[in-house]
């Protein structure tokens, strides 16, 4: 299996405003948990008129570090990576007290219900865009004081909705939650799509950013290595699942056991899901059969 370099450890701290480069700064909302790794991490970018990329949850204590952080600026754009409840629910309050749009990609397919196996926040089903954005849209500062461009990028995968945006002045990439330097991001059907994943992360990888800023955890300093070993991971678990059919048709609940040894079992949930994910691309890549629309009761065989 393909060895990631996962960074876990970063200097933080909830609620203190770090500059991070010339036009970027971050606010780490106080959100830790098992998706949200040490919490959201707020972009602010550029000074004077400023854009935010996903503000957050609604807590005041984060509101209070926000506005600490912004004292005396004025917010032109709020930015959205995907509708998940860690990036956007502060949203509305912060445009409505700067006068600003919020901009996303749009709504995201619903997500099946994955119960305890869910390994993201659910959608925020009340956020709805005030400007929908397309793919290699640009956006800039409105001001002069520091200016900044943002180009959007679609890169569906860990949701169909998934926007990166790019900071052209630092050759930078805000990625969300495409990639992820402290683990690896979950891609669940129906909403989550593998093979758009992996296409994304072929794109990004290619376009030859400097660094990466993840809305969870720290920077990824040496992206075309570190997403390379991405896609090796993924490519590892397709020849994985391809190997252990090559004795006899399976399906997905007699895999997991064969392919997470040495996994918790209280994860086979989660495990099964990232599984299918694999197996529809398989499908319909042609290199998996079974009858039907891929599903976890399905009979794999190879083609």
């Amino acid at each position: 299996m393909a060895k990631i370099p996962f960074v876990t450890q970063f200097d933080f701290e909830h609620g203190r405003c770090d500059t991070l480069s010339p036009l970027i700064r971050r606010v780490i909302a106080p959100n830790p948990g098992p998706f949200t790794y040490t919490g959201t991490g707020v972009y602010i970018i550029g000074h004077g008129d400023v854009a935010v990329i996903d503000p957050g949850p609604v807590d005041e204590r984060h509101i209070k570090a926000l506005d600490a952080a912004l004292e005396g600026e004025q917010i032109s754009h709020i930015f959205v990576t995907h509708h998940h409840l860690d990036h956007t629910p502060l949203s509305r309050h912060l445009a409505d007290q700067h006068g600003c749009k919020t901009y996303g990609f749009g709504a995201p397919q619903i997500l099946a219900e994955t119960g305890d196996a869910r390994l993201e926040a659910g959608d925020d089903l009340e956020f709805h865009p005030d400007i929908k954005i397309t793919d290699n849209q640009l956006f800039s500062s409105p001001g002069s004081q520091s200016g900044w461009t943002l180009r959007a990028l679609h890169t569906p995968g860990h949701t169909s909705n998934h926007v990166c945006y790019a900071l052209e002045e630092e050759n930078t990439l805000f990625c969300g939650d495409h990639l992820m330097a402290w683990a690896t991001s979950v891609v669940i059907p129906p909403d989550g799509h593998m093979g758009d994943y992996i296409a994304q992360l072929k794109r990004i990888r290619d376009m030859g950013f400097d660094r990466l800023w993840p809305t969870h955890g720290p920077s990824i300093d040496d992206p075309q290595t570190f997403i390379q070993a991405y896609i090796d991971h993924r490519m590892d678990r397709e020849a994985s699942i391809l190997d252990l059919l090559q004795t006899e048709p399976r399906q997905i609940k007699d895999i997991i056991p064969l392919m997470y040894q040495d996994t918790d079992k209280r994860l086979y949930p989660a495990a099964a899901l990232s599984v299918l994910a694999h197996m529809i691309h398989l499908v319909e890549t042609d290199r998996v059969k079974c009858e039907g629309e891929p599903g976890m009761g399905n009979e794999y065989r190879l083609a």
